[in-house]
């Protein structure tokens, strides 16, 4: 009892210490919503000019390192990759602080986007790969809910620098993150390599089953050790992603991610303060709602996170889906009939919910389950891929609708909900009928299940 005690232990910490890349990931990706509206004033900035190189680079850094991030995740290792990750949102947080124009800030926002591109591969794949099927969906859910936790305290971050030095809030609000980022950096040298990685990529089966010893009993370590090496002898085409074996692991990772964005989270969260101010919520009163939702957000996570290996997958996006259902066309109404800010901010806080117990939980442990261990990097590269490039795209024309002298729809926003809440229909009738439960299964177990032998 008292080995299992310290296994756990060992697994909590270095799941803890990776999943704080997602902390990064989270203020890094929402902070921007408190520089949104200074930025744009202070540099007179177009609808087009303020949507692609201000709110929406970091996104476009980030699909470019969910893309590419499955190479250095796969070549140098999941350890090395976490590593320079903290270095890169260091960087990115220095750098946008001090920024003198819109495109050197564009540049260190992009820069940071690419550390949190990576991350997504990389973290959700370390956690996997060091836990047990028991414990894979909660362990892997400290990802998201560090993830939350990190836009809740930019949130709040947020509020706390409005009027700290005048027309230079942003900047700090902006460059606090290189704290958090270079704590993490720090952190992560002391977690060891992937066992996975170091048995299929370094052929060092000495350290990687030094590193199972810590997660299993030594029988069962040997077990699992031999159960990971059987992948050496597969042919070698099982290292291209795309092939017609790997093409329903494909679509499951390209449609809970296509999903995931569709739902609108984004959406809410890049412009919370904007959206919370057209529903009647204005200047600070926004920014401090803003830190409601992020507290909604961690609420609901840390439930999901628990039902992760209890429901499982399906059911909590099943139970998320009708959440965002209900909740999406509620604010569709609110904005529609101007029901007033009270009711509006109710029912955003209730689509927050229904996203952090299902889709929000859910995603990064899925995508990290699913994909065969020859091909776990690039399988997680095109998961997060297709979620951050839905994710840079809608965040990209929101400023066509919003913009409060431009916007398409700035008059009439409630149509944005509905097509929102159309999707999530979608999503519903998918998880249905073609979502697979992955809950305590080991990886090379799901791998029989999902990827045909015979072809």
């Amino acid at each position: 009892m008292e080995r299992l005690i310290n296994q756990m232990k060992e697994i909590t910490k270095w799941s803890i210490t990776v999943a704080l890349a997602g902390f990064l990931f989270g203020f890094d990706t929402v902070v921007i919503s408190g520089a949104n509206q200074p930025i744009k004033d202070i540099w007179e900035l177009s609808p087009l000019f303020h949507g692609t190189f201000i709110m929406s680079m970091a996104l476009w850094g980030t699909v470019a390192g969910s893309l590419f991030g499955g190479i250095p995740t796969k070549k140098l290792g999941r350890k090395k990759t976490l590593f320079w990750i903290g270095i890169l949102f260091f960087v990115s947080a220095i750098g946008s602080a001090v920024a003198p124009d819109p495109y050197s800030f564009s540049l260190f926002r992009f820069i940071g986007g690419v550390g949190v591109g990576i991350s997504s591969v990389a973290a959700p794949i370390y956690i996997s790969e060091i836990t047990t099927g028991a414990n894979r969906g909660k362990m892997g859910g400290l990802y998201q809910f560090c993830l939350v936790f990190g836009i809740l305290i930019a949130f709040v971050s947020n509020y706390l620098l409005k009027g700290f030095d005048g027309a230079n809030d942003w900047r700090w609000m902006l460059g606090i993150e290189a704290v958090p980022a270079l704590v993490y950096t720090l952190m992560v040298l002391k977690v060891p390599n992937s066992p996975r990685w170091l048995a299929l990529q370094k052929k060092d089966d000495q350290g990687a089953l030094a590193v199972l010893n810590e997660i299993y009993t030594p029988e069962d370590a040997q077990a699992q050790l031999d159960e990971i090496k059987t992948d050496l002898i597969k042919p070698k085409s099982g290292d291209n992603l795309f092939q017609k074996k790997y093409s329903r692991v494909l679509w499951l990772g390209f449609l809970i991610a296509f999903f995931n964005q569709l739902s609108g989270i984004n959406f809410v969260l890049y412009y919370a303060p904007e959206i919370l101010e057209n529903a009647g919520l204005g200047g600070s009163e926004s920014l401090f709602n803003s830190i409601a939702i992020g507290i909604v957000n961690l609420v609901f996570t840390i439930i999901g996170v628990r039902l992760l290996d209890k429901l499982g997958r399906k059911q909590l996006i099943i139970i998320g889906s009708i959440g965002y259902i209900f909740s999406l066309i509620m604010v569709g109404v609110c904005f529609q009939q101007d029901l007033g800010p009270t009711y509006t901010l109710f029912f955003i806080c209730l689509f927050i919910a229904s996203h952090a117990i299902g889709q929000g939980a859910v995603i990064w442990v899925f995508i990290s389950e699913i994909f065969p261990n020859r091909v776990r990097a690039y399988g997680q590269s095109w998961g997060t891929s297709t979620h951050w490039v839905f994710a840079a795209i809608i965040t990209l024309i929101t400023p066509f609708f919003l913009d409060d002298k431009e916007g398409v729809l700035k008059d009439a926003v409630w149509y944005i909900y509905y097509f929102f809440a159309g999707m999530m229909v979608l999503q519903l009738i998918w998880a249905f009928t073609k979502m697979p439960e992955t809950k305590g299964v080991s990886l090379e177990a799901l791998e029989k299940e999902l990827i045909p032998e015979d072809e």
